[in-house]
């Protein structure tokens, strides 16, 4: 397990970092009006976003999979609003 975490921090970021930026992230995003708003897939990807966005700072910015992740998470809400709910 330990080699695992060591892994993962070099691309992930440290875990107390990558939960402090994820966590004020979606603070932040919760007060605003336009939360209540959405749907829960909405939210949802959102969070996910909230989530890779915090690997991407404190992690390594260029690992693709963050990136890729985050367009995953928008193209499911893009196919949740087009009615193409999966």
């Amino acid at each position: 397990m330990e080699a695992l975490l060591t892994e993962r921090s070099k691309t992930h970021g440290n875990w107390i970092d990558n939960a402090r930026i994820a966590q004020s992230t979606k603070e932040l995003w919760r007060k605003e009006n336009g939360w209540e708003r959405l749907s829960d897939a909405q939210r949802e990807a959102l969070e996910m976003i909230a989530h890779k966005i915090a690997r991407i700072l404190s992690g390594d910015p260029n690992w693709v999979d963050h990136w890729a992740d985050i367009a995953g998470y928008a193209e499911l809400v893009v196919k949740q609003v087009d009615g193409d709910e999966r």
